[in-house]
């Protein structure tokens, strides 16, 4: 059993975590995994080896739709997708669960969030608008028969329908066949608690992880890609990360963008350079101040001050950081089509340059 990074005695940042250390700490969010494993050895595009999955974050308990949130988005790098961007940028509003698999399933789970948004509301597209779902990618090839589309309707309504505030990492989900820093990686999530005289709200993050170099892998400050002298296939500048914020601090569609804003400042942490190719989107939401289909308002914002927007985005930087290191941690080593490899990180060499830099 692999450890998280707390669990392995390294502190990320200076700000207390929720009580899981987890997106699910905001209270009503919740997150489902399908995880899709089968055979071993050559590619035969279209029939496998499959290491892929899909992920379902659902923003509150009730129907999105007939209450949606306050939302932003921001684009660090945009050779990646995450649909319904557009008309979270122009109306600030997300109405839809954000799922999240690879790239070429895209399409197939967009139907079948539509399918499950046209069931719980009958009138969409009839008497009430049209919906366009959130759906973010990553490319899971060199490990998975991407070419295949192995994620189908079922995997996604029962990512949906299992969904609970306990949050599997790593190599679960839309993480299966995903690598980070040069090593396995995947689905990682962590949390941040505001100060209680600025509110007490709690700021959580969840990330989809396939980027880097094991060169640049950064931990709490300390260079520990380049410590530990690796060299493998799977270590590349390119590839993606998507990354999903929530809060229940009262924010505004603008702030929300802010927050988001925030995250390359993580990226960089971590030791991420933002390649050419790689798509370093990130959507952020707040659960109050909910919105009702026609538009008016469900409840009350108070304000923000200045300094419990500087918390949120110190929470957002340390919880995306956090984030990304669990999602790498958590993560054992998997062998997938071809026999490519990606190599979990060695934990106890790890653990021993950390001690020696004085960081764990």
């Amino acid at each position: 059993m692999r450890r998280r990074v707390r669990e392995c005695g390294i502190r990320i940042g200076v700000m207390d975590s929720g009580e899981q250390d987890a997106i699910s700490d905001v209270p009503g969010v919740s997150v489902g995994h399908m995880t899709l494993i089968q055979g071993a050895g050559r590619l035969v595009p279209g029939h496998g080896p499959v290491r892929t999955g899909v992920t379902v974050i659902l923003p509150h308990d009730k129907n999105v739709y007939e209450e949606k949130l306050k939302a932003g988005v921001h684009v660090q790098n945009g050779a990646g997708e995450l649909t319904g961007a557009l008309q979270v940028m122009e109306w600030g509003l997300l109405e839809t669960p954000i799922a999240l698999t690879n790239t070429l399933n895209v399409g197939l789970v967009h139907d079948a969030i539509v399918d499950y948004m046209l069931e719980q509301n009958p009138d969409i597209g009839d008497q009430a608008e049209v919906i366009l779902p959130v759906v973010g990618e990553c490319d899971d090839s060199y490990l998975n028969d991407i070419r295949g589309r192995h994620v189908k309707r079922e995997h996604v309504l029962e990512a949906i329908r299992i969904a609970g505030r306990r949050v599997i990492e790593g190599s679960v989900g839309a993480g299966t066949g995903m690598s980070a820093l040069g090593f396995k990686a995947g689905i990682g999530t962590a949390s941040r608690k505001i100060a209680d005289d600025l509110g007490g709200h709690i700021l959580g993050v969840l990330v989809l992880a396939n980027f880097g170099d094991s060169r640049d892998l950064c931990v709490d400050g300390v260079p520990l890609g380049r410590d530990l002298q690796t060299d493998n296939d799977s270590s590349s500048n390119d590839g993606s990360i998507i990354t999903v914020i929530a809060t229940n601090a009262p924010l505004t569609s603008s702030q929300l963008h802010r927050i988001a804003a925030r995250v390359p400042l993580a990226l960089g942490r971590a030791g991420s350079i933002c390649s050419n190719s790689s798509g370093d989107i990130s959507i952020a939401f707040s659960t109050v101040g909910k919105v009702s289909a026609s538009g008016a308002s469900l409840s009350m914002s108070e304000s923000v001050s200045a300094e419990m927007l500087n918390q949120l985005f110190r929470a957002t930087v340390e919880a995306t950081e956090e984030a990304i290191l669990n999602s790498i941690f958590t993560s054992e080593t998997m062998k997938g089509r071809d026999d490519n490899v990606s190599p979990g990180l060695p934990i106890d060499e790890a653990l021993r340059i950390m001690i020696k830099h004085e960081r764990a």
